[in-house]
């Protein structure tokens, strides 16, 4: 069975510095320290418990995830690279108040609050795959609404291209972004069209419940058919663009990361196999779906373009 060493799967400034500090001491054990660019990190013991879903298996018949593997199976940065870390450090994380203001090249940009938000786009359940760029993968059932009823409302002007989303940035609450490694706050962007998908949704919950904010409370986007860093968590701000924006994880490692970031079975990480993947909950690999499962919808937003140019 295929295993990716920790060292394949964590961002190379760290690896390289670990690799100096091992040298140093000779003592220190990394097999709990491996990360990279995904969507969610582990944690400890959720707050909340699952309410219903509508069933039990994705479309194609694979089974749901437990509660307990969604939510103690994260990463996320702004707290820390360490996954057994993020649920103590974002245990007391306020997700109230909290606004979320969308603008740029708009024509009725707005300002809005999470209560706010929650009552004009009401929620509905999307049971998607969850592909991360490290090789793993999870069926989670998200609550949110399609991100293109939010765009709608606020009319895109004739020369948006592209839609830039941003994190919050508060070092206070999310130590991770003391890493000046980085260059912070955490920015992801899709072009326009990805955005105004139907699959592409803006969550507020899942299984039922609320997120927590390990997993991107209280507003996360959620690109099934792209690798888990580009659903970027808890944004404050999303901006229509005419330029392609620069992601925080092209920034850091541009020969790694690329803007588009589509799950792709036969384009490699420069540093691992993207062939294959591990479902949390089981042993064996199984093979990677191009665009994770959902070419059937979104392969023609690619047509004539080079993917292993373009990923």
């Amino acid at each position: 069975m295929h295993k990716i060493p920790s060292s394949e799967i964590t961002p190379e400034h760290i690896y390289r510095s670990r690799r100096r500090f091992l040298r140093g001491i000779g003592a220190l054990t990394l097999a709990g320290l491996g990360v990279a660019a995904c969507g969610d990190t582990a944690n400890q013991t959720p707050a909340l418990t699952p309410g219903p879903v509508s069933r039990q298996t994705d479309e194609r018949g694979d089974p749901l995830n437990t509660y307990e593997q969604i939510t103690t199976y994260n990463n996320f940065y702004e707290f820390t690279t360490q996954k057994e870390g993020v649920a103590h450090l974002a245990r007391n994380f306020r997700t109230s108040p909290w606004t979320v203001s969308i603008g740029g090249l708009v024509h009725k940009p707005q300002t809005i609050a999470i209560e706010d938000l929650l009552k004009r786009y009401p929620s509905e359940e999307r049971i998607y795959r969850l592909r991360c760029v490290e090789g793993w993968s999870m069926v989670i059932p998200w609550l949110g609404f399609p991100l293109h009823k939010l765009l709608a409302d606020v009319e895109p002007m004739a020369n948006a291209r592209y839609v830039r989303f941003e994190t919050l940035y508060d070092p206070d609450q999310m130590p991770g972004q003391r890493d000046r490694w980085y260059a912070w706050p955490y920015v992801e962007g899709l072009r326009l069209d990805e955005a105004m998908h139907d699959l592409t949704i803006l969550s507020t919950g899942l299984y039922g419940n609320v997120l927590l904010p390990q997993n991107g409370a209280p507003l996360r986007l959620v690109v099934p058919w792209k690798y888990g860093f580009k659903s970027i968590k808890s944004i404050v701000a999303i901006d229509l663009v005419a330029e392609q924006p620069t992601s925080l994880w092209m920034a850091a490692a541009p020969h790694e990361y690329g803007f588009y970031a589509n799950v792709n079975p036969n384009v490699p990480h420069p540093r691992w196999s993207q062939a294959t993947e591990r479902r949390i909950g089981e042993f064996e690999r199984r093979p990677t779906l191009l665009f994770n499962g959902y070419a059937d919808q979104v392969a023609h937003l690619y047509a004539g373009m080079d993917l292993r140019v373009n990923y």
